[in-house]
């Protein structure tokens, strides 16, 4: 088939290197050049309000996906008119306003931490008070990997909080104390056949994820049990196809979802090394009507981002098992430039890695999204 993927991030370099192999070809849309795709398909240089151009996109595809979750809700509709496009448009209208994704979860019954939306900074003075301090504010849309959010520890950060995020529409949600950061990673296929990844454990290190380790360590059947029922239950009521990923807070034991990505996700991508079949396939394998693959573990897999700049590769890629991952872009402060995934590491494999990423421990802590 002949698949489209919005966007040509990693997510869409990984995604198209998993499809090959299955006899598909892949075309791509984006607003910018100089892509991590522009050596594995064409790319269709507009923006998302041209809607002669992603007509002409939509006639090149057989079926159409997303990588990120900011992709226009319209725009979407627009190519849905002439092909199927998966995840559903619905979900990108539900992920991409925080307080009607927390709406809609709550909805669901499923339990999220306490919010309140605001538009004014008289607003968001009286949603401290209401909901204490700390508390975190962040743009109801956009925002991604710590960006367009703020800790606000006491009333007095309140007018500089409101300054830096130029006065956009916020919620503010009460701060978690959380005993550690999981997510739960699930696809389902157009025939409503659901598979649910083992749990992950995720650190983040200035709002971007630092590591990923699966299976999530020292997992009670009732959290584990709890958590895929959370993503069933969202599955089924988007009639979903494709893999998501649901952000989770595990306090001592009870789960509040934090954030719903309708996409593949960067703590999966330990499954390209890990598991039988990846995220990545899998989600190819949904999207285009193909039986999904098994998802069951080769071995523990910890995987950890490479952000800003490049360690010494001849010293990560000498670690054992491990596995290196480069998305052909440039250095920037922030950026994410490929990951590593160690299968069945040692702790001193761990070790050294984390002194190769500049780092001293594999601590967990306090999140600020």
């Amino acid at each position: 088939m002949k698949i489209g993927i919005l966007g040509s991030g990693q997510l869409g370099r990984m995604l198209a290197l998993a499809g090959y192999p299955l006899g598909h070809t892949f075309t791509f849309f984006d607003t910018a050049p100089n892509s991590a795709t522009s050596d594995l398909g064409a790319t269709t240089l507009a923006t998302f309000d041209d809607h002669t151009a992603l007509g002409v996109f939509a006639a090149a595809c057989d079926v159409v996906t997303y990588e990120f979750e900011n992709v226009p809700y319209q725009a979407a509709l627009t190519i849905n008119a002439q092909v199927p496009v998966y995840p559903p448009a619905r979900a990108l209208k539900v992920s991409q306003d925080r307080v009607i994704e927390k709406e809609f979860l709550q909805g669901l019954g499923i339990a999220t931490p306490a919010f309140l939306a605001v538009s004014s900074e008289a607003e968001l003075h009286a949603a401290c008070l209401t909901l204490g301090t700390p508390c975190i504010v962040k743009t109801r849309r956009l925002g991604y990997d710590g960006k367009g959010q703020v800790r606000i520890n006491s009333q007095g950060d309140i007018a500089g909080a409101w300054r830096e995020l130029s006065g956009a529409p916020l919620i503010v949600e009460g701060f978690i104390p959380f005993t550690r950061e999981l997510s739960v990673i699930a696809v389902r296929s157009i025939d409503g056949t659901v598979l649910t990844y083992p749990l992950v454990q995720n650190v983040h290190r200035s709002g971007i994820l630092h590591r990923s380790e699966t299976p999530a360590p020292e997992v009670a059947q009732k959290l584990e049990a709890a958590a895929y029922q959370i993503a069933a239950t969202v599955l089924q009521e988007l009639q979903y196809v494709g893999v998501i990923a649901i952000e989770l807070f595990d306090v001592d034991g009870e789960l509040l979802v934090n954030e719903l990505a309708p996409r593949v996700h960067n703590s999966g991508h330990a499954t390209i090394d890990g598991v039988i079949t990846s995220q990545f396939e899998n989600h190819i394998r949904a999207i285009t009507g193909t039986a999904l693959g098994s998802i069951e573990p080769r071995s523990r897999s910890v995987m950890y981002n490479l952000v800003g700049t490049l360690p010494d590769l001849s010293r990560l890629t000498a670690l054992p098992n491990a596995k290196l991952h480069l998305y052909g872009k440039e250095p920037r402060a922030g950026r994410k430039l490929g990951h590593v995934t160690l299968l069945n590491p040692s702790q001193r494999d761990e070790q050294t890695l984390e002194q190769l990423l500049g780092g001293v421990s594999v601590a967990v802590v306090n999140p600020t999204s």
